[in-house]
């Protein structure tokens, strides 16, 4: 086979943030094993993606990597395409540097953005915008895979037509959540539209032994992270919310506590809080600092808590396919929308930081998931089973794009 052949078999995945977020690396874990094509991954890092569970085991690959070019590292390069861009009035032209390994000689017939809540970031929609045109430009086939995006983004002045007109140019969309999915009916063609799982329901899990102090089945999961510090509405709420919670469970039960991380950027680290909560409570003997590790390690430890309160999404998802009952500490659509489609209802289940005034209100939230715990985990062992195999159609919509594709071609 040629070299230009085996290239236009690859499927291209692109807007992965790096692994060091273990959400995106799940995400890109479980449509990698769901996929019988070779996968190449335009990632940020390349180098964290080695480091998990992206990286080579033994002779095999779970997919190809392409790091992107960065500007913040060719200052040179960032003044010309600024230039350019501003003469030319050509604006996808920062794309194509970025891209600009798979915007070369190489041709690839199909590009997955791995969707997520990218769309709920300011910072990141000039480049989702762009990147979606660009690859259109080039005859490229583009679909937005397992996203969430909120509502009101549709009524924000002067962005309302730029949206429309970029979805639409997806050939197909693949909402996680109803909530995202009843929005973008509106907007987009119902016969672009699946409302699937996130894929990350399918993730695999690897259990490594557990520390001294983690008691299997009694041991309550509890993920912090500064995205949901940033999103807090009185300062400094969140941090006293979750002290407040540890000295409720010390005080009130038996049960031992896991400080679980699952992003670990230096610009956005889940240790940063979760060391200040260990170093308060670390002399009581019933806390335990969980250290980084793949997301499947990570599933492996949230997997044998008897409960979790999870601020990140992905490490609710985890607990949620694992049939542990969970409270989301959440900030946007993506909480709500997961919670409703598998509970019918998010009130009791999500707790929005923004909605967080006093101390105890993470406590009450707590004692209900506490007392209706056995009840929350027999519904999920009734729907998880059903969840993931719908998850799994990801993988099937895919293969049907893409056989497709080929046939066209």
């Amino acid at each position: 086979m040629s070299v230009k052949r085996m290239e236009e078999d690859r499927i291209l995945l692109y807007m992965h943030a790096g692994s060091g977020n273990h959400g995106c690396e799940a995400i890109v874990n479980s449509v990698c094993h769901m996929l019988k094509k070779d996968v190449l991954v335009l990632t940020n890092s390349k180098a964290e993606d080695r480091k998990y569970s992206l990286a080579a085991s033994k002779d095999t690959a779970l997919c190809y990597l392409e790091e992107e070019r960065q500007f913040s590292r060719h200052k040179f390069a960032h003044v010309m395409y600024y230039i350019w861009r501003k003469v030319m009035k050509d604006p996808e032209s920062f794309i194509r540097y970025r891209y600009r390994t798979v915007f070369g000689k190489k041709f690839y017939p199909l590009a997955i953005s791995i969707g997520g809540d990218n769309y709920c970031y300011d910072m990141m929609l000039k480049d989702l915008l762009l990147a979606n045109k660009a690859f259109g430009e080039r005859g490229v086939k583009t679909v937005l895979l397992g996203c969430s995006i909120d509502p009101e983004l549709f009524l924000r002045e002067g962005l309302n037509d730029a949206l429309k007109e970029d979805l639409n140019r997806y050939l197909t969309i693949i909402a996680r959540e109803s909530i995202t999915y009843e929005a973008l009916k509106l907007i987009v063609p119902e016969e672009k539209l699946f409302l699937i799982p996130d894929p990350a329901f399918t993730l695999r899990k690897k259990e490594l032994p557990l520390p001294d102090g983690f008691i299997q089945g009694n041991t309550i999961g509890i993920n912090v992270s500064p995205m949901i510090q940033d999103n807090e509405s009185k300062k400094g709420i969140t941090m006293l919310s979750y002290k407040a919670l540890l000295h409720h469970i010390i005080a009130a039960t038996d049960m031992q506590i896991a400080l679980i991380p699952h992003v670990v950027w230096e610009r956005n680290d889940d240790r940063v809080p979760i060391k200040e909560l260990f170093e308060e409570f670390k002399n009581t003997g019933r806390v335990v600092m969980i250290e980084d590790g793949t997301c499947e390690e990570l599933k492996g430890y949230i997997a044998r808590c008897c409960m979790f309160i999870g601020a990140r999404t992905h490490a609710t998802i985890a607990a949620y396919s694992a049939c542990v009952p969970t409270l989301v500490v959440g900030y946007s659509v993506k909480a709500k929308g997961i919670a409703k489609d598998l509970f019918g209802t998010y009130d009791n289940y999500v707790l929005q930081v923004q909605q967080l005034q006093n101390e105890e209100a993470l406590i009450d939230a707590f004692q209900w998931l506490s007392d209706y715990k056995e009840d929350i985990r027999k519904h999920l062992e009734e729907v998880i089973p059903g969840y993931v195999k719908e998850a799994y159609k990801t993988g099937e919509e895919i293969e049907k794009i893409w056989n497709s594709i080929r046939v066209q071609r």
